[in-house]
């Protein structure tokens, strides 16, 4: 190799090559930098083609309730609006839209990016999880956004929010959303809502977009309230709108147990656990995806105090709150948590437009063991309501699969309620009922005949434990404290009068 190298330096052609090789790269070179010259002046031509305002300490930021949201904007915000007024219209330089979503393009091919930047998503909560997500849709290239929220800008809100700064303090977090973004992404347009979400209000606010009718393609449910929280997965799971859930990232530290999954698996999480239970009573067991936290709680964490006693004297818990049917305790959250939150909310937003291959954890496949646990009420009902009246066929019994996914898993937690076995688990009555537990109405053959059963009377035990309960209660006629002891009656008569107060739910 050592004796080669003299050989090519000395070859006759050598300089001929060189010359070659250097003309090309200054040619390659003239050719970036005239690129780059090119793209700059579009730059330099799109910014200066705004006219500067001469009356900016005049001009008002205008939300989108036609009211103003705060002191006069400065020259620059001006500037940032009136570009974002000609972006939207249609007047801004293409090419610049595709050369800051470059990477997006390559990563998710040009075909997918058009689908995201035709996209409309709903965002409902704009406080940590909510703008984050919202910042990351709008820098993707999401072209259509409407913001839900009734809050403003706090000074507790900084520790979290995505682009929230000082001077955004006391302003609506939707319009604070707004005017910040446009700035980085100004083709992108805002549908702002100022308000709380309920279930009134859902039709309205998760319909289509105004311009052209197109319906979401998806929805971010960012709302830490139970009530809303279940009233729009319910909504968006019945009328088939593509939703994710954000579940507690209060009292979180640990960003590596932070995963999407099917609501059905969501553990370890009070704001999941009940969200999963009211869902459940309304029969949705599975079919949301959620983004939650499997950190466990433990000794030095964070964790949500009781309220003090001194609170309670002032009235019902629910009047202490600024809202109604809203939080009354400040949650402990860590900034961090909320901001992972979001960024993975929005990525599977992201990948699911598009149809980028996207897989989560999948649920329990809990639907055949909710199937046998029903065929074996159905069957018990019906020999208990034959010790009352023999001849009788037909029986109804009023229980959905969201009440037996209730039952066995959110309060029975999967487990006999005797003997903590979690396999071969069915649910019976807990007490011989006095009298008939069948109703009647009608005759003939509009003759229907149902079961009286409620969700309080049921409990979870093996199929053995049943069948020996339903021989010794239901059929000698032995009392459960004989049977089963003080102790575990108390216990589970206790998870009963929990089950009561989940039937107004259903």
């Amino acid at each position: 190799m050592a004796s080669y190298v003299p050989e090519i330096f000395g070859h006759p052609r050598f300089p001929l090559l060189g010359s070659a090789v250097l003309g090309g790269a200054t040619v390659a070179a003239i050719i970036l930098t005239y690129q780059a010259l090119l793209r700059e002046e579009r730059v330099y031509e799109l910014k200066n083609s705004i006219p500067p305002s001469t009356t900016h300490d005049e001009l008002h930021r205008l939300n989108s309730f036609g009211g103003s949201s705060g002191p006069p904007v400065d020259k620059e915000e001006a500037r940032t609006q009136a570009l974002a007024e000609r972006a939207q219209a249609g007047d801004f330089d293409e090419e610049l839209i595709l050369e800051q979503l470059a990477r997006n393009r390559v990563f998710l091919t040009p075909e997918g990016l058009d689908k995201l930047r035709q996209s409309f998503v709903i965002v409902v909560g704009c406080g940590g999880v909510g703008s984050h997500c919202t910042a990351l849709l709008a820098r993707s290239g999401v072209s259509r956004l409407r913001l839900i929220d009734f809050d403003q800008v706090s000074l507790s809100s900084l520790n979290r929010h995505a682009v929230a700064t000082l001077a955004d303090v006391g302003q609506p977090k939707v319009d604070c959303l707004q005017r910040r973004l446009l700035a980085i992404a100004p083709w992108v347009k805002f549908d702002l809502k100022q308000e709380k979400f309920d279930a009134p209000a859902a039709e309205r606010l998760l319909g289509p977009w105004v311009e052209d009718g197109r319906q979401p393609d998806f929805v971010l449910d960012a709302i830490d309230n139970i009530e809303t929280k279940v009233a729009l997965l319910q909504y968006c799971y019945n009328h088939k709108i593509p939703v994710i859930s954000s579940m507690g990232a209060g009292c979180k530290s640990d960003p590596t147990r932070i995963v999407v999954g099917d609501i059905g698996v969501s553990t370890d999480d009070g704001l999941s656990r009940s969200t999963r239970r009211r869902l459940k009573l309304q029969g949705i067991t599975s079919g949301i995806p959620v983004v939650y936290s499997t950190e466990k709680t433990g000794e030095g964490k964070a964790e949500l105090l009781p309220l003090p006693d001194e609170e309670f004297k002032k009235g019902a818990v629910g009047d202490l709150g600024v809202m109604a049917n809203f939080r009354v305790r400040i949650l402990p959250v860590l900034g961090t948590l909320p901001a992972i939150f979001g960024l993975t909310a929005a990525n599977h937003i992201i990948l699911s437009i598009t149809g980028y291959p996207l897989d989560y954890v999948s649920g329990k496949g809990s639907e055949k063991m909710y199937e046998g646990v029903q065929n074996y009420v159905q069957g018990s009902e019906e020999r208990l309501a034959r010790t009352f009246t023999p001849n009788i066929v037909g029986l109804k019994v009023p229980l959905t699969t969201g009440d037996i996914a209730f039952l066995t898993e959110e309060l029975y937690h999967a487990r006999s309620i005797v003997s903590g076995i979690s396999t071969r688990i069915v649910l019976i009555r807990w007490r011989k009922p006095d009298t008939t537990t069948v109703s009647v109405i009608g005759e003939g053959k509009d003759e229907q005949k149902c079961s009286n059963l409620r969700l309080r009377d049921l409990v979870c035990m093996t199929k053995e434990e049943a069948v020996r309960h339903e021989k010794e209660v239901f059929r000698a006629g032995t009392e459960v404290e004989d049977l089963y002891g003080a102790e575990l009656v108390e216990r589970i008569e206790a998870k009963l009068a929990e089950a009561a107060k989940y039937e107004v739910f259903r």
